[in-house]
């Protein structure tokens, strides 16, 4: 996972992307398994990386 490469927590995640706690967690634990593209993209700018690293 790339949030835990650059050693940032869930919380630390969701203040920089502004996406909500309860998303983040089901896209991590694969319950969501096709997040939105916008959500993607929030989560890809927060991190520093480009949208096709999170989807592979």
């Amino acid at each position: 996972k790339v949030r835990n490469k650059l050693g940032l927590t869930q919380d630390d995640l969701v203040r920089k992307s502004g996406v909500k706690h309860t998303t983040l967690t089901k896209i991590e634990s694969n319950v969501v398994i096709k997040p939105s593209v916008q959500t993607v993209a929030k989560i890809a700018k927060a991190l520093g990386v480009p949208m096709e690293d999170l989807v592979k």
